[in-house]
């Protein structure tokens, strides 16, 4: 689900979500500015809160720290670049690939990673059967 927790910095987003929040975020920008200009300068802590939380979930879906965004460029990189498969550190993969065992291409199964071993993130039990 989409924008569940926005101003949050924990989790994982998606590529479609960070880049309608990229979009959202110069659109109420835009908006705003024509609007009060002096609304814009109360405005803007909350944007960039926004933006800033976005950014760093789509770091954590490619396996990095949220400090990333800050290198120029990687925002580029953030955008077109796929995610982490299965559970990282930062959570399980926001798609569903790789979250639990899947079988190899010679019929093995691959071997889960300490997260999902455990099969609780966070208090959220990733194990479907139960």
């Amino acid at each position: 689900m989409m924008f569940t927790n926005p101003f949050s910095f924990e989790g994982r987003i998606r590529r479609t979500e960070y880049g309608l929040s990229i979009i959202i975020f110069y659109a109420a920008a835009f908006i705003i500015s024509l609007i009060s200009p002096e609304l814009m300068l109360v405005l803007q802590i909350p944007l960039y809160w926004f933006m800033l939380a976005q950014g760093a979930k789509r770091c954590h879906d490619r396996g990095n720290s949220g400090w990333f965004q800050i290198i120029p460029f990687y925002s580029l990189w953030m955008f077109f670049a796929d995610s982490d498969n299965g559970i990282n550190e930062y959570g399980p993969n926001p798609k569903g690939l790789g979250n639990q065992e899947e079988p190899s291409m010679d019929g093995q199964h691959q071997k889960p990673s300490s997260f999902q071993k455990q099969g609780v993130y966070k208090g959220i039990n990733l194990n479907k059967s139960d």
